[in-house]
């Protein structure tokens, strides 16, 4: 956990030294009414939230050491219940719906808010969170759990959470998702990063997580490079799975100053000729990033090539210096066809590095697609000249595939937009689709009859 800003810090202090002397906070001690302490929530929590949103948006590490100070007695457990939600969501889970970790966080502000003078108000707010969390914690973790509460309606209350629905996996997911979704917006995001072998495989899984949120919603990340730096050149973690990951985020989608390049690019090149698996483990991760909500952009990659010793005879060599031609010049442009054909046709059809030339011109030709108006048709039209030509290069089912999928989403696009079937747009755009769509072997013309037929809608049944 890193130690809260000074600057956070005496924000908070003006806060706690507020509360006390406010209107609502001596009222409602002299009252102890439900209505009293609202007010006094009302007055205070957006304060506490200003806080927390600036902490999240550019030192999300110092998150955890500002949930512990907010523990304290002095802010009368307001807030609490939205951090226990954060520290449910923070938890990696599996496949199966359970943590990966048992979650310490979630159970010392949980305890904190069953130790409350204010218990009897907050456990309104807090029943959802709490069967959540327990759905995805093991019995043995939540049964020590609640009986480490001393007051016995306090057990009562937590035993009351555990609801016998959540041991079905199906209900644990659809609740767990349906919960999250509450939090989509919400920046509270926070990880610990390893320092040894022993913390590598336990912690990595969260971290790499937390770093690519981070990431995709383009947030500060500023303050994380020394801790990044610290992980990548740790002794410890040279060559493994992990360090190349976090090699791959850092240089592809970090700003990253002169120095940093520099020291990153040396791990790379020395990695690249001191351990046999860096390469396969580099090209493996360009493919998760294509396959996963990153995406390699050509910025990325240009970003990573500018690192790389191209005098390296190896496929990482191979990859950026075709992947040079094709972001400078174009996919579409001859050089960068004929540079993709000449690499691809100098290694084995279903090589990795093959398979990262595949998703690159996919992602290419999706990025245009997805983002290619109705209004601009033609285009489409012009755009699928190529088409042919990669699909003769690759001759690849799955590259086909994924075309294929791409084209029938902007064309089923294009079919919402123009409904009138006698208009001069529907006809141009199915005649382009029946001819083109049987070259590319998209569609048989069967199913093409099919899909431009103009469905029947159902006569409503008479009573």
């Amino acid at each position: 956990m890193e130690a809260l800003n000074p600057d956070y810090q005496a924000k908070l202090d003006e806060i706690a030294k507020a509360i006390p002397v406010s209107e609502e906070h001596i009222k409602y001690l002299e009252e102890e009414e439900e209505e009293d302490y609202q007010k006094m929530r009302d007055n205070f929590e957006p304060m506490i939230q200003a806080l927390y949103e600036e902490v999240a948006k550019d030192n999300p590490l110092q998150l955890p050491a500002l949930e512990t100070a907010l523990l304290s007695e002095e802010f009368e457990g307001m807030y609490l219940p939205r951090i226990l939600g954060y520290t449910v969501l923070r938890g990696l889970v599996n496949e199966n719906y359970k943590y990966t970790l048992p979650q310490d966080h979630f159970k010392t502000v949980l305890m904190a808010i069953c130790n409350s003078n204010n218990f009897e108000y907050l456990k309104m707010r807090i029943g959802q969170t709490i069967q959540i969390g327990f759905s995805l914690s093991s019995d043995i973790w939540v049964t020590n759990l609640i009986n480490a509460a001393v007051i016995k309606q306090v057990r009562y209350f937590l035993q009351s959470q555990k609801l016998s629905k959540y041991r079905d996996l199906r209900e644990r997911k659809v609740g767990y998702l349906r919960y999250y979704n509450q939090f989509k917006n919400e920046e509270f995001k926070a990880a610990d990063f390893p320092t040894n072998t022993s913390q590598l495989k336990v912690l990595y899984p969260s971290l790499s997580s937390f770093i690519k949120h981070r990431i995709e919603k383009k947030r500060n990340n500023v303050s994380l490079n020394e801790k990044i730096m610290t992980f990548l050149q740790n002794p410890e973690f040279q060559g493994t799975p992990e360090q190349v990951d976090m090699l791959g985020l850092f240089a592809g989608f970090f700003k990253i100053n002169a120095s940093n390049a520099k020291i990153v690019g040396d791990i790379i090149n020395r990695q690249r000729k001191e351990s046999p698996e860096f390469v396969e483990r580099w090209l493996n991760f360009i493919l998760e990033t294509h396959a996963g909500s990153l995406n390699m952009e050509a910025t990325a990659d240009n970003k990573i090539s500018a690192l790389i010793d191209k005098s390296i005879d190896d496929e990482l060599s191979v990859h950026y210096t075709l992947m040079d031609t094709v972001h400078s010049k174009g996919y579409i442009h001859n050089d960068s066809i004929e540079a993709v054909r000449v690499s691809y046709s100098n290694h084995a059809g279903m090589s990795l590095v093959n398979e990262c030339t595949r998703k690159t011109i996919l992602h290419y030709i999706g990025q245009v697609l997805n983002n290619l108006k109705e209004e601009e048709y033609t285009e489409y039209f012009e755009l699928s000249k190529i088409f042919p030509v990669y699909m003769d290069i690759f001759s690849n089912q799955y590259f086909n595939q994924g075309l294929k999928q791409l084209c029938m989403k902007y064309i089923k696009r294009l079919l919402k937009r123009y409904i009138d079937k006698r208009g001069r747009d529907y006809q141009d755009i199915k005649k382009f689709v029946t001819t083109n769509f049987v070259d590319l072997d998209f569609m048989k013309k069967k199913e093409l009859v099919e899909f431009f037929k103009t469905k029947r809608k159902k006569k409503p049944v008479s009573k």
